[in-house]
């Protein structure tokens, strides 16, 4: 599979720290956990600064689903009682604005899965200006679907930015992460195929963004339909006990594209990713971002001052 030679000056001009208004899409596996929820909701009550166009349902396997495909179905549905509960009724169909995606992982490195998302995502891309501003591709589970869509049409590299929550640091001695470790078919592929990429890691970026029940209760709890439903999967999964918390990993992505200062990020070589799930070096390959900080207070405090005062999503 050939991709197209982005220079490396075009790669890194896509690779500036996002500012003002910015289209987007939003790729996530939203009942795998409780923490795409926050995500899709972030996303959201950000406007003008992110315009969400669309949201795909990307495919996950754990004690939550019984395989891809009906992981896909079930983030499906929670997308569309997320945006119900958020006031924002999709109907006759969810057809234009939610997706479903691929119903399996990548069984070959050149092979795409068809699936309606990743048609939507070359779509949007390809009615991008090709000099003009980047349709941004945040990410938050396997990264299938984007793999996919970039394997339909390569050519969408140069009209997109990836913005994925998926792997660890490049120091870290493994990167089994669960989004990465999924598909490493389509993990590797957005890793090597030029695309401008701006990798969060989880350990150990991600993981300084964990709240606790008591602060869930004081500023999510009683925030309206949407407030009450987040923090009751919150309740749902974290025991009430003294000094438990929880993760919210994945509005990481979102805070990156509101602001970047709050996510800060370096340019790197891109990794290769091996079969054995860690990170090999090679300092001839093309630059990536990836982030080696998240300021959790700032991220937090502006979640929370939007589910206080929330604009019609």
């Amino acid at each position: 599979m050939g991709f197209p030679k982005m220079s490396e000056a075009m790669r890194v001009a896509r690779l500036e720290p996002p500012s003002g208004e910015l289209s987007m899409v939003l790729d996530t596996d939203t009942y795998n956990e409780i923490d795409d929820q926050f995500a899709l909701t972030y996303a959201l009550l950000s406007r003008p600064r992110l315009r969400l166009e669309a949201v795909y349902a990307a495919p996950f396997h754990n004690d939550r689903s019984s395989g891809p495909a009906d992981g896909m179905e079930k983030s499906y549905a929670e997308i569309l009682r997320v945006l119900e509960r958020l006031g924002r009724r999709v109907a006759p169909s969810p057809e234009g604005f939610v997706f479903r995606g691929s119903r399996e992982y990548l069984r070959a490195a050149d092979v795409p899965v068809e699936s309606d998302a990743a048609r939507d995502l070359v779509r949007r891309a390809r009615a991008r200006p090709e000099s003009g501003a980047p349709l941004y591709v945040a990410a938050i589970g396997a990264i299938t679907n984007v793999a996919s869509a970039i394997l339909m049409d390569p050519g969408i590299i140069e009209r997109i930015v990836i913005v994925w929550l998926g792997g660890n640091a490049l120091y870290w001695p493994s990167t089994s992460e669960f989004n990465l470790g999924q598909d490493l078919h389509a993990s590797r592929l957005v890793f090597d195929c030029g695309v401008p990429l701006v990798q969060i890691p989880c350990f150990p970026v991600t993981t300084h963004l964990t709240t606790t029940l008591p602060e869930m209760r004081e500023h999510v709890k009683g925030r309206g339909e949407i407030g009450d439903y987040l923090y009751s999967i919150f309740a749902d999964y974290v025991a009430p006990r003294p000094g438990e918390s929880k993760v919210i990993w994945d509005i990481a992505a979102i805070a990156y594209l509101l602001e970047p200062a709050w996510v800060p990020t370096d340019l790197v070589h891109s990794p290769i990713l091996t079969d054995a799930r860690t990170w090999s070096a090679d300092r001839s390959r093309h630059l990536i971002r990836s982030a080696r900080f998240i300021d959790r207070d700032a991220v937090f405090r502006d979640l929370f001052a939007k589910l206080a005062a929330p604009k019609k999503p």
